[in-house]
């Protein structure tokens, strides 16, 4: 067994770190049909998750390129529906980081424009106005973007529920080395049954070293809708309105202006 690193935070949420883990867990099971690596779990209890601990390494073209073809194959697994939990799993999930993460609700919708508005959108913005970083303008705004999603999906309405890590940036994908091959290491899912485009929207939202590469590889499994490239703010709607509920500040104007970019 690997060296083991351990998370912890004392009074975490009910669940928080039995989410993480069968997150993880299911995931990984999707390694046996091609899917990325995902850090072996080895226990877990209501303040700490074990994982195993992974060597650090700078990514490559090629590791990019590998890692874009794994993760089409790991939304390829699929999941019941959009917003489904983990398998295993039948508390709260959560979205955001370990010292304030929110809950995410789970579901059974059947289509994305449903999911994306009732269960990712409107609660993150209803939280964030909780909080008072958002206000009731922010959710008529929001509430109009529901009303365009038919429009905005446009082809990416048709597609089926992925099995999505739900907070890819690039601080979650870990890069090391292999048998003398770097890799990608997926760690600190929201992990949900969602739409396969949540996680590319994300990957690019803070940026990540050679994306170009991650999505030709991506798309050399499974050929992404047409116009995927105009519906990138769309998916990071919710991340965006999120960090507005965690920290406020400059990502208030930024869910705006990007709520406003939709609309024009």
């Amino acid at each position: 067994m690997a060296k083991t690193y351990r998370k912890s935070r004392g009074g975490a949420p009910a669940g928080f770190f039995e989410c993480e883990g069968r997150g993880l867990q299911w995931l990984g099971q999707a390694q046996a049909q091609g899917g990325p690596r995902v850090v072996d779990v080895y226990d877990w209890g209501p303040d700490y998750l074990d994982i195993e601990e992974v060597a650090s390494a700078s990514p490559t073209p090629g590791a990019a390129y590998r890692f874009g073809a794994q993760l089409a194959h790991m939304h390829d697994a699929g999941a019941d529906h959009f917003g489904s939990a983990p398998e295993g799993y039948t508390g709260t999930c959560y979205f955001g980081p370990l010292q304030d993460p929110l809950p995410m609700d789970v579901g059974a919708w059947d289509d994305p424009a449903t999911y994306w508005a009732k269960g990712r959108l409107e609660p993150m913005v209803g939280m964030a106005m909780d909080r008072r970083a958002l206000n009731r303008e922010d959710m008529k705004m929001t509430e109009e973007v529901i009303q365009a999603l038919p429009e905005l999906l446009g082809a990416a309405a048709n597609d089926k529920p992925a099995r999505v890590h739900g907070d890819l940036w690039s601080g979650n994908v870990m890069w090391t080395r292999n048998d003398g091959n770097t890799q990608a290491v997926l760690i600190d899912p929201a992990a949900h049954g969602g739409h396969r485009e949540e996680d590319l929207a994300m990957l690019q939202l803070f940026g990540i070293p050679y994306l170009g590469q991650i999505l030709d590889g991506y798309q050399s499994v499974h050929p992404l809708a047409a116009g995927y490239q105009n519906r990138t703010t769309l998916w990071q709607l919710y991340a965006i309105a999120g960090h507005c509920a965690f920290f406020g500040g400059g990502y208030v104007s930024e869910y705006r202006d990007m709520c406003r970019s939709l609309l024009g």
